[in-house]
C-alpha cells in the first residue's frame, strides 16, 4: 500500500472485555485525526469461530451465511447501532464470533468513519468454510 514505508503507523489494540459501543466511541475520539491525513483501518475477521473452521472449498455453513448477510445489509443500510448491538440483533452472533475480539476492529473504523458514513464492501471471500474474510470501506458523508 506504502512501498516506500514512510509512513508511521500506530497500532491499537481492542478491550475484549468492553462492548462494541464502547469500541464504536473509540473510533468516533480518533474521526478528528482523519482531518490530519491520518488513515483508520480496523483489521478483523466478519466471522471467526475457530472450532467451525472446515476444509478449504467448503460451503460457508447457514449459520455463517445468515451472520454475514445481516452485516453486509446493516451496513449498507448504515444501521451502525444494530451493529453495535450484534449480540441482541444478529442472527448466529454467538457462533459468528464466539469471542469479539476479531470483530471490534469493524466498530472502531464504524465510529471513526462517523454516524452519516456511507460503508460499501470492497472484498467478500471465505476461507476454511467458516471464515469470512469480507472487507468495508466507510466513506465520509459531505
Amino acid at each position: 500500500m506504502y512501498p516506500e514505508a514512510d509512513i508511521p503507523v500506530c497500532q491499537l489494540s481492542v478491550s475484549s472485555n468492553k462492548g462494541a459501543t464502547y469500541h464504536y466511541n473509540m473510533g468516533k475520539a480518533l474521526a478528528p485525526l482523519k482531518d490530519e491525513g491520518v488513515l483508520i483501518i480496523g483489521s478483523g475477521s466478519a466471522t471467526h469461530n475457530l472450532r467451525a473452521i472446515g476444509p478449504r472449498g467448503t460451503p460457508p455453513p447457514p449459520w455463517a451465511t445468515a451472520f454475514m448477510s445481516w452485516l453486509k445489509t446493516s451496513l449498507l443500510d448504515g444501521r451502525y447501532e444494530e451493529v453495535n448491538e450484534y449480540e441482541e440483533k444478529a442472527p448466529y452472533a454467538k457462533m459468528a464470533h464466539p469471542e469479539p475480539d476479531h470483530f471490534f476492529p469493524l466498530h472502531v473504523a464504524m465510529g471513526a468513519a462517523g454516524e452519516n458514513a456511507k460503508a460499501k464492501v470492497v472484498h467478500d471471500t471465505w476461507d476454511g468454510c467458516s471464515i469470512s474474510y469480507a472487507s468495508f470501506s466507510f466513506t465520509t458523508a459531505n
